[in-house]
């Protein structure tokens, strides 16, 4: 039978998974096994406890050591808490509830004390239905925490029972003890899951031969002022299946492209189709990552007039709003999943519904109409 962990150990646990380290990496740390460790962190989901402390205010452990040995010693109440610093009303209440001057301990006491002090209350979402039920509802809309927690603001401005942080969502969510929010719910979330986690992103993507490097792109690409420039890449599925993905780097603006296969020509084709269909002012540049899918990318930027730049090796921040992207489509196309039976119609569903979703980088506008508002501006 496994051991319990000790408070020093469960500290350093926290410590670990909130600096990014793996399960197995905590558990080889700390001499422990690697299950162990995933159902201390499942049962929180993924957030630390609070530390319980005692209060100042309160008395402490060696001021209940001190009334039992006045007690003893046949002391006056108003002498002990003189002794104490304390009021005689307060020493009284003390000796009063713990047995009385007999059989008052300290130690028993103490213990006593320390259990009624835990007056758990119920979280915000259990204590107003209302809110619990907006929340509810936003979330088979599938609008991540943090849209919800701004949402409020914005459509209950002067009432402050319709608050909420994002932070106490994903407790709800992750936390089921609280029992306030169902565990259905959490297929709604972006990127799925049970539990509250550091993630981090590892990418390796082939070399590019010919290719116009990412540091050649003008300065209105980097400061995203001017509408037209775009990221891409390939979602990859199940069955060696995938789709392309475009992002509009001002507005992340998105486009879903089917593509059969990853050879350089299909993906070529089908992505000039697709930037063909926009107008002239929103086709300017494209980066994508070293994929070989874009070797092709010389017969890409003749059929569109659309210039071709790679980000450097093992660089997928490089493309920062694509990546975000596909990390959110994960939620309609898991890691696995078989993408080739995905109609265009779908895809182009799935990306209105991105498009309509209010961001928070974009001020809260939804990128169509950020998008929108950039185009009129200039033209």
């Amino acid at each position: 039978m496994s051991r319990r962990f000790t408070p020093a150990e469960r500290a350093a646990l926290w410590r670990g998974w909130k600096s990014g380290l793996t399960i197995k990496e905590i558990g080889e740390s700390l001499g422990r096994r690697g299950c162990s460790v995933f159902w201390v962190l499942r049962r929180d989901g993924g957030f630390e406890p609070r530390t319980r402390r005692r209060a100042f205010r309160v008395l402490q452990v060696d001021e209940r050591e001190q009334i039992s040995r006045g007690l003893a010693a046949g002391l006056p109440l108003r002498e002990i808490a003189r002794r104490l610093g304390r009021a005689a009303s307060t020493v009284s209440r003390e000796i009063a509830r713990n047995g009385g001057g007999h059989a008052y301990r300290a130690a028993q006491a103490d213990a006593r004390a320390w259990q009624r002090a835990r007056r758990p209350q119920r979280c915000v979402l259990a204590r107003r239905p209302r809110l619990r039920n907006w929340v509810a509802e936003h979330l088979q809309l599938d609008w991540s925490p943090r849209q919800i927690a701004i949402g409020l603001e914005q459509a209950f401005p002067h009432d402050g029972s319709m608050r909420i942080s994002h932070e106490t969502i994903y407790r709800s969510l992750f936390i089921q003890a609280r029992n306030v929010l169902k565990k259905e719910l959490l297929g709604h979330l972006r990127r799925g899951g049970f539990m509250r986690r550091p993630r981090a992103n590892t990418a390796s993507h082939p070399a590019i031969v010919d290719g116009i490097s990412i540091h050649q792109r003008p300065a209105e690409v980097e400061d995203r002022a001017v509408p037209g420039h775009w990221e891409g890449d390939l979602l990859m599925g199940g069955a060696s299946s995938q789709i392309a993905t475009l992002v509009e780097r001002r507005s992340r603006y998105v486009m879903l492209v089917k593509v059969d296969s990853k050879n350089t020509v299909t993906v070529t084709k089908a992505l000039a189709a697709k930037v063909r269909q926009l107008p002239a002012e929103l086709r300017r540049s494209l980066t994508w990552d070293r994929g070989s899918e874009m070797a092709a990318h010389k017969e890409f930027t003749i059929a569109t007039d659309v210039k071709v730049y790679f980000c450097d090796p093992h660089s997928p921040w490089q493309r920062g709003s694509n990546e975000n992207t596909n990390g959110l489509l994960r939620q309609y196309f898991p890691k696995g999943k078989d993408l080739s039976n995905i109609s265009q119609t779908e895809l182009d569903k799935v990306a209105r519904q991105l498009n309509e979703r209010p961001r928070e980088t974009l001020n809260w506008l939804t990128p169509w109409d950020a998008l929108r508002a950039t185009v009129a501006s200039t033209s």
